[in-house]
């Protein structure tokens, strides 16, 4: 595969031959790839520019993988805007252009594997990230391990339920009401965007 100048990412590998590669070899071309080409400010808001088809082509020449163009010089000007949401939006209103940052991070995620869940109460929402396929006892893990150690179940409601349902109101009586709050068990795998509170018990091993 190397001598064809091809990624290893891209051969086909058994279980335990990932493993040994992962363990043995550490090659680069194992992980995944985000190609962010940096153009001007007036390139990004027209959204031209003369090198991305050739770029796209030399990418694809060699292995392949996600390109996302983007500006320095425009997300530095929307920066320059942050303490000013009016300045802001006249901004993104005048030039018709959003940033490139929720892609980026949404793509980064993407090719890692990862997804992530919320916790939420009184006083604050926390985002907490994991692998995809996590279950539901060790995306509690991430929190704490005796989360994970004592966890007994998960109260769950899907993020996309909560938006449509609660309308922006704190609570999760209308999700209740609609049927949407549900409890799983040690088998549930994450969804992006679920919204979990744990119930867990860890007691104290008797002495010997």
């Amino acid at each position: 595969t190397l001598e064809k100048n091809a990624p290893i990412r891209d051969g086909t590998w058994s279980t335990m031959e990932i493993e040994l590669i992962n363990e043995k070899a550490h090659f680069i071309t194992t992980k995944p790839v985000i190609y962010l080409v940096n153009i001007s400010q007036s390139d990004f808001i027209r959204k031209k520019n003369k090198w991305l088809k050739k770029i796209l082509d030399w990418i694809n020449a060699h292995g392949g993988g996600t390109m996302i163009p983007f500006s320095v010089e425009f997300e530095s000007t929307l920066w320059k805007h942050k303490d000013s949401p009016t300045e802001r939006d006249t901004f993104l209103n005048e030039t018709k252009s959003q940033s490139a940052l929720p892609k980026i991070i949404t793509q980064g995620y993407s090719q890692l594997g990862l997804i992530y869940y919320f916790t939420a109460g009184d006083k604050e929402v926390r985002c907490w990230t994991v692998r995809q396929g996590c279950l539901a006892p060790q995306a509690a893990g991430v929190i704490h391990s005796d989360f994970e150690r004592g966890f007994i179940k998960a109260e769950v409601v899907a993020y996309a339920d909560f938006v449509a349902l609660c309308g922006g109101k704190k609570g999760m009586a209308a999700i209740k009401d609609a049927g949407k709050y549900r409890q799983e068990g040690k088998t549930y795998v994450v969804q992006d965007g679920d919204i979990i509170h744990f119930q867990f018990n860890v007691t104290n091993q008797k002495k010997k």
